[in-house]
């Protein structure tokens, strides 16, 4: 098993695109951290996990709030000593909320930026240290597509906090290379999860993703496991 031994923290693990991935690593020998907010959904994917023969934790967390994330990292350490990999899945995408810039509201501007670019900064900064005195570790920011092109119309929030997300993944790879600790960015296209099954609903949406994706349909969180 390719991740035998290593423990990995994933954020937003409870469903979804971060549910599929903490699984496939439990699968691959790591012990898991599941960092949700959602109670139901941490503890299902935590007993899904451990039917399945893996070890996992589920810790409440809200990444927006950095008492909350520097908790979580500290559970992880108590409960298994080390942090080697951070997944930072956990967003948010306010359908019906977001919108044109000169439409948009504070509130909503506020909210996506602080989960979708401060969460994923503050899980970073908790969890570096760990990887520092591990000595490496690897590092993955879910990105989009939306934030490289200007393909989601009236997402203004959610698109240009996913724009920023590649510069935070740049600044992290140049700054920790030498301390042995890999940060990427991970681009999925359009994926079936509880964050766009709203967006999905709308026929219109939903066709015009479909014709835009080679495959001709919308991706499964499983299909991203193995990137």
């Amino acid at each position: 098993m390719r991740l035998q031994g290593k423990v990995a923290v994933v954020t937003g693990g409870g469903a979804g695109m971060g549910f599929a991935v903490a699984r496939a690593y439990a699968r691959e020998g790591a012990r898991v951290v599941i960092a949700e907010i959602n109670d139901d959904d941490g503890t299902a994917a935590v007993n899904a996990i451990r039917a399945g023969g893996g070890e996992a934790i589920f810790c409440r967390t809200d990444v927006a709030e950095a008492q909350s994330v520097a908790a979580m990292a500290a559970q992880a350490v108590a409960q298994w000593g080390t942090v080697d990999i951070l997944y930072n899945n956990a967003a948010v995408q306010l359908v019906g909320q977001d919108a044109r810039a000169h439409e948009l509201s504070e509130e909503v501007w506020d909210r996506t930026y602080s989960v979708n670019i401060r969460g994923l900064w503050l899980c970073a900064k908790y969890v570096i240290p760990i990887l520092l005195e591990r000595g490496g570790g690897s590092i993955i920011n879910v990105a989009s597509p939306t934030g490289l092109v200007g393909c989601a119309p009236g997402f203004t929030a959610y698109s240009s906090s996913k724009g920023a997300v590649y510069g935070l993944t740049r600044v992290m790879a140049a700054d920790y290379a030498r301390d042995r600790i890999r940060v990427n960015a991970l681009v999925p296209g359009p994926i079936a999860t509880p964050l766009t099954k709203e967006l999905f609903s709308d026929p219109a949406t939903r066709e015009g993703l479909i014709n835009a994706v080679p495959l001709g349909r919308i991706g499964q969180p499983e299909d991203v496991v193995g990137l």
